[in-house]
């Protein structure tokens, strides 16, 4: 098992638009490629309240490949991106990582 950490830094004034599209579209498309997310975040208290976070679950990294591969290609997450990015782009940077359970970490 791995996690896949992402940061979202977003175009200043753009994080609403990003939560939208997220609580609209992604979410359901994730559901639809069998991609498990652990959680979702905001910052609070930070070095930016521009960002949004998540975690996904794979069962390895072809797993994340193949349903990350098929999500991308997915002509429905292709034209919702087109739509909420008319304006501009909602995401200035992505940094991500992947994880893994340190050997004592018998959660999640």
């Amino acid at each position: 098992m791995i996690y896949e950490h992402r940061t979202y830094h977003c175009v200043p004034g753009r994080l609403p638009d990003l939560l939208k599209r997220f609580e609209h579209v992604t979410l359901r498309l994730f559901r639809k490629h069998e991609i498990e997310p652990i959680g979702y975040w905001t910052v609070a208290v930070g070095a930016s309240s521009q960002d949004f976070l998540y975690i996904i679950k794979w069962k390895s990294m072809a797993d994340r490949e193949e349903k990350w591969h098929r999500f991308q290609s997915d002509p429905e997450w292709a034209a919702a991106r087109e739509e909420t990015e008319r304006d501009g782009p909602l995401v200035a940077s992505l940094t991500n990582a992947f994880l893994k359970p340190a050997a004592f970490f018998r959660g999640a």
